[in-house]
């Protein structure tokens, strides 16, 4: 426990947005950014659990910082990072698809949001074995490589008809509007 204290305690000594802003309440409060901090993920913890909106507040948790972290990600040069977040997303979309079909029933679970904030969390630490990661080399990845002949030609089959579609429509269109066109410069000529 003590390790986490210290990893949480060197956080808070970095410059980051999180610890300007800690920054500042304290100047203003004279509180110490470490209490700030760990009030405000108490507060967090026990609004997950008993508040209401609880699934707006684990949205934003697995959105706001990962969406940061990869538009950082992106504007570097360093391509490791993108692999990563981009593992993630993968994850997370994965996740929220399957919770849109399992929501109805995991909803009514005491602490299933407090459950999920843990999952996305965990999915999005900064270290190598994190939960993303791990769900994408032991799950996703195999079922991909598995199906990804089928999937590729249901793609490119999906694709041939939209194209197809696409033209027929514009065919169409064309036809009736020059069709219309014609049909009103008689009216307008008689």
């Amino acid at each position: 426990m003590g390790s986490l204290r210290q990893h949480f305690q060197g956080f808070l000594e970095q410059k980051n947005i999180v610890t300007d802003v800690l920054g500042k309440l304290e100047e203003i409060s004279s509180v110490k950014k470490y209490y700030l901090a760990t009030g405000s993920i108490a507060f967090l913890a026990l609004y997950v659990i008993f508040g209401y909106g609880a699934s707006l507040l684990c949205n934003l948790i697995g959105f706001i910082y990962p969406a940061y972290a990869s538009i950082k990600a992106i504007e570097r040069p360093n391509e490791d990072d993108n692999t990563i977040w981009l593992t993630y997303w993968v994850v997370y979309s994965i996740f929220g698809l399957a919770e849109f079909f399992s929501d109805m029933f995991f909803f009514w679970f005491p602490f299933y949001y407090a459950v999920k904030c843990v999952f996305v969390l965990w999915c999005m630490l900064p270290v190598a074995c994190n939960n993303s990661q791990i769900l994408y080399h032991c799950l996703i990845c195999l079922i991909f490589l598995r199906h990804q002949a089928s999937v590729d030609s249901l793609v490119t089959d999906l694709n041939g008809q939209a194209q197809n579609t696409a033209t027929n429509l514009t065919r169409e269109a064309t036809k009736a509007g020059m069709t219309y066109l014609l049909e009103n410069k008689r009216r307008g000529q008689s």
